[in-house]
């Protein structure tokens, strides 16, 4: 529980205290959305758009443009025949695909991450890639929105990072050094606050922005409760299937979040047995 402002007697009170005053002030430094991933965005939502334009968009980033061909021909795709262009990958993947990875692409080398901690931040990103490629899986078997459901699943933690950052910036001017729980569970406790703000900037859809801001305390999200729901029971299976040890099987089955889903034992089988799938959209998309 965070300490009331006034009431800190430690420096490492003191510390926590500064970090809800930036957060609660505006104050902290938030990423920009990569141009390449928020046009990709617009492009993906204008029901005008075809496969030439995301080409040529994606064209104008080399770099990006790379990734993207790199990602198309990794095992997790399996094209029949190398993808030797963009539009090549276009007709191979379609273009609701070929969207998710550039944006996925652009994200990772613009915003997400926290120079001097690229090991948490990697897996962070890592847990971040496995809840996106669950959600499609949850939301297939839930036959709802899929690519709604991925953008949830993706970015559901997109403030870690950013209090990994701030926070460890502030111990470090005020010469101090803070336990890897407490600075744990400064992360796992603003996050979603700082994530809320980001969504706002980046101009997320309102979906997204929810399942942000309460997939993990979906009983009070106002609307959108199936997507934050969902987002949850995603992120429950990736922690299941990157860290067993800490969400093990008989734990993830007795999840609130997938029983709230109607998801039977059944259901949970079919999803665990995508397992393989989602490792190798990971290993794909981990740049």
């Amino acid at each position: 529980m965070a300490p009331e402002i006034g009431s800190a007697t430690t420096p490492v009170e003191r510390l926590e205290q500064s970090l809800i005053q930036k957060i609660e002030t505006g104050e902290i430094e938030l990423p920009l959305l990569p141009q390449a991933a928020s046009q990709v965005m617009a492009l993906a939502s204008d029901p005008a758009a075809d496969a030439a334009k995301l080409s040529a968009l994606i064209h104008q980033d080399q770099a990006l443009a790379a990734h993207v061909l790199r990602i198309a021909n990794s095992p997790a795709y399996m094209p029949r025949s190398p993808v030797v262009s963009l539009q090549h990958a276009v007709a191979m993947l379609g273009i609701t695909l070929l969207s998710e990875i550039a944006f996925t692409a652009s994200l990772k080398s613009g915003a997400f991450k926290a120079p001097g901690h690229e090991d948490d931040v990697k897996r962070l990103w890592r847990h971040s890639l496995a809840s996106g490629a669950f959600a499609k899986e949850v939301a297939a078997c839930r036959r709802v929105n899929v690519e709604s459901a991925y953008l949830c699943g993706l970015l559901h933690e997109i403030g870690k990072p950013v209090v990994l950052q701030t926070a460890t910036a502030l111990a470090q001017a005020q010469c101090l050094t803070i336990e890897k729980s407490i600075l744990s569970g400064w992360i796992d406790g603003y996050h979603s606050r700082v994530g809320t703000l980001i969504a706002e900037k980046w101009g997320l859809p309102k979906q997204v922005a929810t399942a942000i801001q309460y997939y993990d305390d979906y009983d009070h999200a106002g609307s959108f409760r199936q997507e934050c729901l969902l987002t949850c029971a995603s992120d429950r299976l990736a922690s299941h299937v990157l860290a067993p040890e800490d969400m093990p099987e008989e734990s993830l089955r007795a999840q609130p979040a997938l029983v709230e889903l109607n998801l039977y034992p059944n259901d949970i089988d079919q999803l665990l047995t995508t397992k393989d799938q989602v490792l190798a959209v990971v290993n794909a998309l981990n740049l």
